[in-house]
């Protein structure tokens, strides 16, 4: 593919070059979250800051880490991995913000996806809707560690997917309403945990890639335990979350040089 890059050794969206980033690298959407998370690196320096994607570089016990924003949904997400893959990057987490969707799951917990629920379109241009989108065992198990030694209350399980936010918190007011209600009673049914918008697209894109990919989320509330009059206040500190994904990199650093797999 043509580099449309006026600089042809920058990737041409995040506007990044091979060797800039580390090869694990954290994921918000937001890019004013960047430089919060690369304080919790040794040595951070931007490398980037190109459309929604800002990049720091740093490092976490001796080994290159970055820091990418991947804007809001699949489509940029999609655009971040694939280029931070390009320039050396293997192992992501997503960390960001959920609705929850269960009556358990709280403003301020944490939630850990296993998979994701492809609701959205990005996915649809790399596989078929029939294959899952599932996150890599390693880098969930370390994210479920992480949250385990700091305590943290957390849940493990399948979230959903979308792409449109209005439609999941007003979708009585669209034409196609009828089918967003019907399929959330669907995903609640099923035990779906919270709602966000890029993990079905990073976990589809890093099975294409054979990359290593996982999600943890803060939860800001829970529109249903609103509807049933529960108590359920809208948290924004994504603090929890960035320490969890922080710690799980530093295992899977740990563990891959334990089998060698530097």
């Amino acid at each position: 593919m043509k580099n449309y890059s006026e600089n042809e050794s920058l990737q041409y969206h995040i506007q990044v070059g091979k060797n800039q980033v580390g090869r694990y690298v954290i994921l918000p959407g937001d890019p004013k979250r960047c430089a919060k998370i690369a304080k919790y690196f040794d040595d951070p320096v931007m490398i980037a800051d190109n459309r929604e994607y800002v990049t720091y570089t740093g490092t976490l016990d001796g080994v290159k880490v970055s820091v990418t924003s991947t804007g809001i949904g699949g489509p940029s997400a999609a655009i971040a991995m694939e280029e931070l893959y390009k320039c050396g990057a293997d192992t992501f987490v997503r960390i960001g913000t959920c609705g929850g969707m269960q009556r358990d799951v709280k403003s301020g917990d944490i939630v850990i996806a296993t998979g994701a629920v492809r609701m959205e379109g990005t996915s649809r241009e790399y596989a078929p809707i029939e294959f899952p989108a599932v996150s890599n065992i390693d880098v969930t198990n370390a994210l479920i560690e992480a949250a385990k030694a700091k305590k943290f209350s957390y849940h493990v399980g399948v979230v959903q997917c979308k792409d449109s936010f209005y439609g999941q918190h007003e979708p009585e007011t669209k034409p196609v309403g009828y089918e967003l209600m019907n399929k959330w009673e669907a995903w609640k049914r099923l035990g779906c945990l919270a709602s966000e918008m890029e993990s079905a697209a990073l976990f589809i894109v890093a099975s294409h890639l054979n990359v290593r990919a996982g999600s943890c989320f803060l939860v800001m509330a829970n529109q249903e335990r609103e509807k049933l009059g529960l108590e359920n206040p809208v948290v924004h500190d994504t603090d929890m979350a960035v320490q969890v994904a922080v710690e799980a990199i530093r295992k899977l650093i740990r563990e891959d040089m334990e089998r060698g797999n530097k």
